[in-house]
């Protein structure tokens, strides 16, 4: 396996090889914008139409239910140890009968581009974090289900993709977002078939590198209609919108208006790096981003990047109702930043200053918990 080669020469600071060169597909204004808005991210956008942080949406409640629990990305970048995790969040993911996030680094036991992983511009994490993280979060492997359709997926090059699909296999983690695989289908443990659709818009390498490897198709007119139609429910999982906006753009939300009417009842989107809102769309749930579960950003991040959130979506089983959307809940939390790994903090566990900055934040961006 060839690793990344660190050249030097007089007066200049350390280059890496060409080969898996950095090369994305964001457009230059939002590149500018990319630091101003991680120190201060934006709560500048369209506030109307916005669902409740909680809801009921089947009278009277359907007699059997599975819980589908989704979290936001998920890294080491933030990271040298296992996660400290509340007691609440572990009884809250035992509740689950499948979990689902996002892997937002390479899974790889040596990264290939040392320079740039140290600095964090590229990602990367060991599958022994990994699985030493899902234990401390209480989350079962065989639970759970990882998209690889975003950004980082080639950060570690061709090779470091393969290695990390094995990595995951091993771990016995089940993969969505495989070029090829435009829905995938997962039997929950409840009895539920789910279709998942992932896919990213965005790439930090060559088009040639993801195509093959990685889903980036967001059209959903090529979606197997036979596939989809023998799921319960079908769940688009997209890597999709600006980081560090609070409020999704315009063409986000128009996206995510055509997922709906080609057949998605659950959307459930990532990159942002800070919580989003939700939104109804006729009977589907649309929950444009969840933050980090683990700190993808530098490790001393501003507060509001800090913000996270689990959405615990139950879904109906009876007869009449299987597959709608029976009710769902946002359960925020904080990062807490200690030596060399981060503290999951319920909201309602911080205090002072710091409580009241993310109360209100999620009050301005989610509405107000009361008002749920």
């Amino acid at each position: 396996m060839r690793r990344a080669r660190l050249h030097r020469r007089p007066g200049t600071v350390y280059t890496e090889e060409k080969s898996g060169r950095f090369v994305s597909n964001f457009p230059l204004s939002y590149k500018l914008s990319w630091l101003p808005r991680l120190l201060s991210p934006s709560l500048a956008g369209d506030r109307k139409g916005l669902a409740a942080r909680q809801a009921e949406w089947i009278e009277p409640a359907p007699r059997q239910t599975a819980r589908l629990m989704f979290v936001g990305d998920l890294s080491a970048v933030a990271n040298r140890a296992a996660p400290i995790v509340d007691p609440a969040f572990r009884d809250l993911f035992a509740s689950a009968d499948l979990v689902v996030g996002n892997c937002e680094s390479p899974v790889v036991e040596r990264p290939r581009f040392g320079l740039s992983t140290r600095l964090g511009i590229r990602h990367a994490m060991t599958a022994r974090f990994l699985g030493e993280a899902l234990e401390a979060m209480g989350i079962a492997r065989e639970r759970l289900v990882l998209s690889i359709a975003n950004n980082h997926a080639l950060d570690q090059g061709p090779d470091g993709f393969g290695e990390t699909l094995e990595a995951l296999a091993g771990l016995g983690v089940r993969v969505i977002g495989l070029a090829g695989e435009p829905v995938t289908k997962v039997l929950v443990p409840a009895s539920l078939t789910v279709g998942f659709m992932a896919f990213t818009q965005w790439r930090n390498a060559g088009e040639s590198d993801f195509v093959g490897r990685v889903n980036v198709t967001a059209d959903p007119a090529p979606w197997p209609r036979e596939t989809m139609q023998a799921c319960d429910l079908l769940c688009a999982v997209p890597h999709w919108d600006w980081e560090f906006r609070h409020f999704p753009r315009a063409e986000t939300g128009a996206l995510a208006r055509r997922l709906v009417q080609a057949g998605a009842g659950l959307v459930v989107g990532g990159h942002a790096h800070v919580v989003q809102p939700l939104e109804r769309i006729g009977g589907a749930l649309v929950a444009y981003g969840l933050g980090d579960l683990l700190g993808t950003a530098f490790a001393r991040q501003p507060w509001p990047g800090r913000i996270g959130a689990v959405l615990a979506v139950d879904i109906s089983l009876d007869e009449a109702t299987r597959g709608r959307i029976a009710g769902y809940r946002v359960h925020p939390f904080f990062r807490m930043r200690e030596t060399g790994h981060e503290r999951l903090v319920p909201v309602e566990a911080l205090g002072g200053r710091l409580r009241d900055n993310v109360v209100r934040r999620l009050a301005a961006v989610m509405g107000a918990e009361d008002a749920a």
